[in-house]
């Protein structure tokens, strides 16, 4: 897989080095290229914004470097015999980013990122890249960033890890959290290693018991538990049909799933200069 990143900050993808990513690029099975903004500018200052039209406080983003960039990144593509790539755009106003789009996104050969600053991008760049290819503004979350490149980072990780070759032990990704099929709309539950006794606390018996369709129906249960307590808007997104007599006996068994309560504070104002700024 082919990626390429376009931020006025570079440099804060030196993590990409590391870790899984990390070994993927050097075994070549992610090619990683950053893009400074800047060069694609004019001007002697290297000016990236300009002011909102309509008034309002920060800086928008202007369309041109981002149009001249673009268009260089997609040229040098097409000369070494690459499709068109898919470009994703992270914002608050964005699709969310799920486990389900990033199996999507791992199956695309080339995808470009753009990351936002100050109040984001003219989104008549979105406008226009919509009609040559596939566009996506996604959101990773209903908080705020200083900027896209945090955003971007924790998309190629979720992507990354999802590529073959990646990971010492493929099966290991059908067990995630949000995984398609069995764990979709679930969250995982404890994991346990050695020792069995740790300052008191025991390993679940049934984890030591070697009966491996004991384990499997206690790693169901509690990946349903820890839902219904963490997550139950994503128990109430389950698909009956997926549930088999003991899931539903076992959820009927749980008591009212907790509510959010309504926090009685007034809350901070967000910063203006955030691409990144979720509803």
């Amino acid at each position: 897989m082919r990626i390429d990143i376009v931020s006025i900050f570079p440099e804060y993808f030196a993590p990409l080095g590391v870790s899984l990513i990390g070994k993927a690029r050097e075994r070549g099975i992610l090619d990683v290229c950053l893009h400074q903004l800047r060069d694609w500018t004019d001007d002697v200052h290297r000016t990236v914004d300009d002011t909102p039209y309509g008034g309002g406080p920060g800086m928008v983003m202007k369309p041109e470097p981002w149009g001249e960039a673009l268009d260089d990144i997609i040229t040098s593509g097409a000369a070494t015999g690459q499709d068109q790539p898919r470009l994703i755009v992270p914002t608050p106003s964005g699709r969310p980013f799920t486990q389900q789009l990033a199996v999507e996104l791992a199956a695309e050969p080339w995808l470009v990122f753009a990351c936002g600053r100050y109040e984001g991008i003219d989104s008549r760049v979105m406008a226009e890249y919509a009609t040559r290819l596939r566009v996506d503004e996604v959101s990773i979350g209903d908080y705020v960033l200083a900027g896209g490149e945090v955003a971007v980072l924790v998309m190629i990780e979720a992507i990354g890890r999802l590529l073959p070759g990646v990971l010492g032990n493929a099966d290991s990704v059908t067990d995630d959290s949000f995984a398609p099929g069995a764990m979709h709309n679930l969250v995982e539950g404890p994991v346990y290693t050695k020792p069995p006794e740790w300052r008191g606390h025991r390993v679940p018996d049934v984890l030591l018991s070697g009966h491996h369709g004991k384990i499997a129906r206690w790693r169901r249960d509690q990946a349903l538990r820890r839902t219904h307590a963490n997550r139950p808007d994503l128990l109430a997104a389950l698909d009956p049909a997926t549930l088999d007599k003991h899931d539903r006996a076992l959820l009927s068994s749980l008591p009212p799933a907790p509510q959010e309560t309504a926090s009685t504070e007034t809350a901070e104002p967000p910063p203006s200069a955030t691409p990144t700024r979720h509803p």
